[in-house]
């Protein structure tokens, strides 16, 4: 029987998992030429496919194929609208795409054009082109359809325009989950979380995304009790969280450091089998490591195979950092590098943080180095923070300076507040007046650098400048001080103390407890520190009884107090822990036999028999 076929025919489905199996550019180059000699390429259907195939590979080859089409039709234009509108760097590439549709195909823009269109213009902040294409739409009458309408909410609210974006979601006709999500995503993207609750609290029903967001919105305004609070709830309704709502929820017990909802949310992972990404695993990682709990993070990442984007990485590597574990966070970086995962920005920051902690000058420099030399990553001011402080932590404070006016970018009230600190710390009392004059001059009233200063005065005993710096801040500044507190999760219950706390229920055995405990102390060799009182106390039991009321022995005489003997304590503290407070925490944990875990502003502490994992440096 003779063949009546033409020769370039090719059965559409075998050609299509052709398509599908392109991966690099040479097998793309391969097909495109098999479509060019058997003409396929003019098949809408088919170029449709091999164009968005050819979009995730590459697009500037996607697009030069788009301009070889000589009619493309309208699919053909979403498809290049979308892709564009889904890269950083091509936004008003999809514009233009758009325009040309109106303009030069004949067609109208349906609403998949205005959806793509209107997704670009946000992402984009392209808010000139955004209108316009706004009035196109109302132009063609699709301005009140519910996917146009859903795409108008989202670009106004990425543009911070959130009354726009609820007069339209107000004036809408048709609304789906989608609008109400949208909606409410729009308002968390502002930070106006009572707006967000309200609209939440009014819909009939809600989705996973529905709470996925206003989870993660009080996540993100910091508000972790809210967040969790909220989590329970959806646990009580019938939507089953996934893989995002575990990641702000696992994020809520990283802040509050609550290991027991922690852990019960990975039993709960593996239970219902959530979909493990990356980002989940990171969450995971950050969360055991935040928790005090960095042998259970490490085993979590060595456990998943799901490493190929960068962010457990950085988790694991920041996680060493801040419990003062130099060399592991090296060795997770260099394995990083041996399973060809490219390094960011934030890689570098834990990287460096790493060796700040770890002492390690000579490997912090080197790798600062090595971020535009092999990554070509220009340092931004957090690592010059980094390295300011690497430099200032180690004594090497004329380093320190230098670097800070080598900078390419002004410095920060942060980084000369970093070399202050150093000043107070090794008794540079010359050099931290002079850069207590620097940070005058940049902010007169920042309340933390003018804080630290005073404190400078008073550890040289300068009492009158110091009441002064204090006076000044009084009168001159509306903003405050943040008051130093700590805090312990104990029965799914957060106690707070601030220093002199007397608010707790249980304050007077508190206190009764604590003078018993500093007398124990004591008789085991703890001498109080008494030039960590920064007040000018004539009498010497005055500062002993000011260091003994702090927020931390508060916090770990009620954990002594109501844990069963051989308990971990875990105290979460907002501020840089004391010297004298961590001398009587090392004490407490050989008297007491217990391990202590401190979390404060700089870095975990594990107490055990009278000795700190930072080996006395923080």
């Amino acid at each position: 029987m003779i063949n009546t076929k033409p020769f370039h025919y090719v059965n559409h489905s075998k050609l299509s998992s052709l398509i599908d199996l392109c991966k690099s550019i040479n097998q793309i180059k391969q097909t495109h030429a098999n479509l060019i000699t058997t003409a396929q390429i003019t098949l809408p259907v088919i170029a449709n496919k091999f164009l968005k195939n050819v979009a995730l590979a590459s697009l500037t080859y996607a697009h030069k194929l788009f301009d070889q089409i000589p009619q493309p039709d309208l699919f053909i234009y979403n498809t290049m609208i979308k892709s564009h509108s889904m890269s950083p760097h091509s936004y008003l590439d999809s514009i233009a795409v758009f325009r040309s549709l109106i303009r030069d195909s004949g067609y109208f823009p349906n609403r998949y054009s205005f959806v793509f269109a209107f997704g670009a213009c946000g992402n984009g902040m392209c808010v000139r082109e955004g209108e316009q294409v706004f009035t196109h739409a109302v132009k063609v009458g699709l301005d009140g359809n519910v996917f146009v309408v859903n795409a108008l909410i989202g670009m106004f609210g990425k543009w911070g325009r959130v009354e726009d974006a609820r007069n339209v979601f107000d004036s809408a006709v048709d609304r789906d989950f989608y609008s109400w999500n949208t909606m409410i995503g729009a308002y968390v993207g502002s930070g106006n979380m009572v707006l967000a609750k309200e609209l939440f609290d009014e819909m009939h029903e809600r989705d996973v995304v529905s709470w996925s967001t206003i989870i993660a919105g009080y996540v993100q305004v910091g508000c972790f009790m809210e967040a969790l609070d909220f989590f329970h709830k959806m646990l009580q309704s019938e939507v089953k969280p996934n893989e995002y709502t575990m990641v702000s929820a696992l994020a809520a017990c990283s802040n509050l450091v609550a290991l027991d909802q922690g852990k019960w949310i990975h039993v709960y992972i593996r239970r219902d089998n959530i979909k493990m990404n990356d980002r989940l695993l990171a969450s995971l990682i950050d969360m055991y490591a935040k928790c005090g709990e960095i042998d259970s993070a490490s085993s979590v990442f060595h456990e998943h195979k799901v490493k190929r984007k960068v962010w457990p990485w950085n988790a694991m590597i920041g996680g060493f950092a801040m419990h003062g574990k130099p060399e592991e966070a090296i060795n997770v970086f260099e394995k990083m590098k041996v399973e060809k995962v490219s390094p960011n920005k934030v890689t570098f920051i834990a990287l460096l943080n790493a060796c700040s902690h770890g002492y390690m000058v000579k490997e912090g420099k080197s790798y600062f180095e090595l971020m535009a030399s092999d990554y070509g990553i220009n340092p931004e001011i957090e690592h010059y923070g980094c390295m300011v402080d690497l430099l200032s932590r180690s004594g090497h404070l004329k380093d320190s300076e230098e670097m800070i006016l080598s900078m390419p970018m002004a410095p920060d009230v942060a980084i000369w507040g970093a070399l202050l600190n150093a000043c107070r710390i090794y008794k540079d009392m010359e050099r931290g007046y002079r850069i207590g004059r620097i940070i005058k001059e940049i902010d007169p009233n920042h309340i933390g650098c003018n804080v630290l200063l005073g404190n400078i005065y008073s550890t040289s005993g300068r009492w009158n400048e110091a009441r002064m710096v204090r006076e000044k801040n009084e009168i001159n500044s509306d903003r405050k001080k943040i008051p130093g507190f700590s805090s312990i999760e104990l029965n799914g219950v957060f106690h707070e103390f601030l220093v002199g706390d007397r608010s707790h229920p249980q304050s007077r055995e508190i206190y009764s407890f604590l003078d018993e405990m500093i007398s124990k102390l004591k008789i085991a060799g703890y001498v109080p520190e008494l030039g960590e009182v920064l007040l000018d106390f004539d009498d010497e039991e005055d500062k002993e009884t000011a260091l003994s009321v702090h927020s931390e022995k508060l916090a770990i005489a009620f954990g002594l107090m109501n844990t069963a003997p051989g308990t971990p304590i875990r105290i979460v503290k907002n501020l840089r822990v004391c010297g004298d407070c961590h001398q009587a925490t090392k004490f407490i944990s050989k008297v007491y036999d217990r391990v202590i875990i401190v979390r404060d502003r700089m870095r975990y502490h594990h107490f055990k028999d009278g000795i700190c994992s930072c080996k006395d440096y923080w």
